[in-house]
């Protein structure tokens, strides 16, 4: 082994090292920001060294990292955090795509593959077109413009095991003869996507957060593929990492919603309008202004933020922030539940917090606040429903019974913020809203707490 093959060699240690210790930190809030920036090192360092083995001018790397640079950081710059479980989707999306066009681009250049090689990029271009195509699907659901609910068509089981059954068989078929199949290489490219399609469009939006780890998962486990393709260790290492790693989260929101992976996959949750005790009213709301929500507050020894979705919507996380000072301020304990798969992607409202500087110990996870949920005075709930759900518990007919809740139904008060009692992502009506200790806040979440942010600051 020459002495520049043992520096690369040593490189990739280096950035495998920063790979792993990154995504350790990443596991807490308070190190996850320089855990992502270190990482994203490790991946700088070993593109470098990858590119200046294969005796790429460095002009052409230094260009490659200003472009890329400048794009990453206007698109971060400009992306709405109600925008951000999109971009999520598009990252996986291009990284399963990445893959696919790399293992394409070796067959192109070396078509005489052995069965093995050939076999990985099957693999790797099945997996990243799967990735693409499902992706592009989740950013259509997030976004809108696809329906977000499940879309169930006739024959959909039928039609998945057959693009499997003939994938397996191209797969044998190409890995044989590489060199003499290239036709049947495009069929394993036409059916990954179509499949990426097939597989993603029947789960509702409400599971979109497994989906988008999931797709996460499948976008390493395609590079993984891609790295034997090529014959790259560290591709193989980080495609491996973050593989494991998106199939560890998708299991953790698997289980924070009480179901399984092939349910989410396969059961079309979200197909059709479901009641929990009816669609419509349970009862009678109890409707309170700003200035009855201040008196309950001003009067509270505990309060406990619930942020869901429509935080992110409202873009009202700094002014929950504020309110929540000025609690504090008042001699109030503070706190922000928070549940698993709030919001539309893994650690939604987790990042929305930290934008606005809440410190991480006022963060308290689902299995802390509910052990202590009936000693907390104001359960204050942001435009949260599925996760603050008490049918989840209560109601066996319910398609959510079983899910895991943050238990505000048991809190003294509840303070509901919501624009109006339409249902949330599953479709169900939520039974907190006509509790006897509920009380609705109608109004957009930001100008809502902003008009109680005034009612603290004047004094009533």
């Amino acid at each position: 082994m020459s002495s520049v093959q043992i520096g690369i060699n040593f490189a990739y240690i280096i950035s495998a090292i920063m790979f792993i210790i990154g995504l350790k930190m990443l596991s807490s809030p308070a190190t996850a920001r320089r855990g992502n920036l270190l990482s994203a090192l490790g991946m700088l360092l070993a593109i470098v060294v990858t590119l200046f083995a294969q005796g790429l001018d460095y002009k052409w790397i230094v260009l490659g990292v200003v472009i890329g640079s400048v794009i990453g950081l206007i698109t971060a710059y400009k992306v709405a955090m109600t925008s951000m479980p999109e971009m999520v989707a598009l990252f996986n999306g291009f990284g399963g795509l990445s893959s696919l066009l790399v293992a394409w681009a070796e067959y192109y250049q070396y078509p005489d593959m052995s069965i093995f090689i050939a076999t990985v990029a099957a693999l790797s271009v099945f997996i990243g077109g799967v990735t693409f195509s499902g992706s592009m699907v989740a950013f259509g659901k997030l976004n809108g413009s696809i329906p977000s609910k499940a879309v169930i068509f006739k024959g959909q089981h039928l039609i998945n095991a057959a693009f499997l059954l003939i994938i397996i068989v191209a797969t044998g078929l190409f890995a044989v003869d590489a060199a003499a199949t290239y036709w049947v290489f495009l069929v394993i490219v036409v059916i990954a996507l179509a499949f990426g399609v097939t597989s993603v469009i029947p789960i509702g939006g409400a599971d979109m957060p497994v989906v988008i780890s999931l797709l996460n998962s499948y976008s390493g486990l395609a590079a993984c593929a891609a790295g034997f393709v090529i014959s790259n260790n560290i591709l193989i290492v980080a495609g491996a990492l973050v593989g494991a790693s998106g199939i560890i989260l998708t299991k953790i929101m698997c289980k924070a919603m009480n179901r399984s992976l092939a349910n989410v996959l396969f059961s079309g949750f979200g197909s059709t309008t479901h009641a929990a005790g009816g669609d419509g009213p349970q009862g009678e709301i109890k409707p309170a202004s700003a200035e009855d929500v201040y008196y309950i507050l001003e009067a509270a020894d505990s309060v406990a933020f619930v942020p869901g979705y429509g935080l992110a919507v409202a873009q009202a996380q700094h002014v929950t922030k504020e309110l929540g000072d000025l609690l504090e301020a008042n001699g109030t304990e503070v706190m922000y539940a928070i549940h698993p798969v709030a919001g539309r992607m893994p650690g939604h409202m987790n990042v929305l917090l930290a934008e606005a500087n809440v410190p991480y110990d006022q963060l308290v996870e689902m299995d802390d606040i509910n052990p202590r949920m009936d000693s907390i005075d104001v359960c204050v709930v942001i435009g949260a429903n599925d996760v603050v759900n008490p049918a989840a518990i209560q109601d066996e007919n319910s398609p959510i019974y079983g899910m895991p809740i943050i238990e505000t139904f048991r809190a003294k008060t509840v303070i509901v913020l919501k624009r109006s009692m339409n249902p949330g992502f599953a479709g169900i009506q939520n039974a907190l809203f006509f509790a006897e200790n509920t009380r609705m806040y109608f109004g957009d979440a930001k100008a809502s707490l902003q008009a109680l942010v005034a009612e603290f600051k004047s004094g009533n």
